[in-house]
């Protein structure tokens, strides 16, 4: 059986768009994600054409912004990521640095953010983090590549996956993320018209 294709950046498809109309809006037009929806605020009085210029300006800056600040597209590129986290953050302190056998994007994890089993060496991420921001991604893969070193969380564990500068800020993030319910935070892109 051949090895399948990652699929391009290009061709993922375009989210839905749902277009909201203020009447107390009058210069400005907004746009953000909202899980699969790119919502667009706009004014009530803007004309149909005027619409379509705005929602796709919008559309695209939206999905610029979310592409600038994405982790690791496939398993290639998230094993690399891997490689470097580790050679980064736990090389200096450990003398070392942790291989996995392998590191790859699952689609059934939708409990954990990430599973890492240590006697096989293999780290599995769920799709879930895929548009969060790369150093989210990059804490919960510091955070498996540790579990190859240390299985439990020990105060060990902690110890090293607090070489990651960005650690508290990425936990955060991701109870942040969970307590709202798994919904999208608000990444609002904005711009004035006229």
């Amino acid at each position: 059986m051949g090895e399948q294709a990652e699929p391009s950046p290009e061709a993922e498809v375009r989210p839905k768009v749902e277009v909201r109309r203020s009447s107390r809006r009058k210069r400005t037009v907004t746009a953000y994600r909202e899980l699969d929806t790119i919502v667009v605020l706009i004014p009530g009085r803007m004309s149909a054409g005027e619409e379509r210029k705005w929602v796709d300006q919008m559309v695209r800056r939206v999905l610029a912004k979310e592409a600038r600040s994405r982790g690791p597209r496939g398993d290639a590129e998230l094993a690399a990521r891997a490689t470097e986290l580790a050679a980064a953050y736990l090389a200096p302190v450990l003398g070392d640095r942790p291989e996995p056998s392998s590191v790859t994007w699952v689609a059934n994890q939708q409990h954990r953010w990430g599973s890492c089993t240590p006697s096989s060496r293999t780290i599995r991420l769920s799709e879930r983090l895929r548009p969060m921001p790369s150093w989210v991604v990059d804490y919960v893969l510091l955070h498996e590549l540790v579990h190859l070193v240390e299985p439990t969380h020990s105060a060990r564990f902690w110890s090293l996956v607090s070489a990651y500068p960005q650690a508290d800020r990425a936990r955060g993030y991701l109870e942040g993320y969970q307590a709202a319910g798994g919904a999208a935070p608000a990444d609002v892109a904005g711009d004035e018209i006229d």
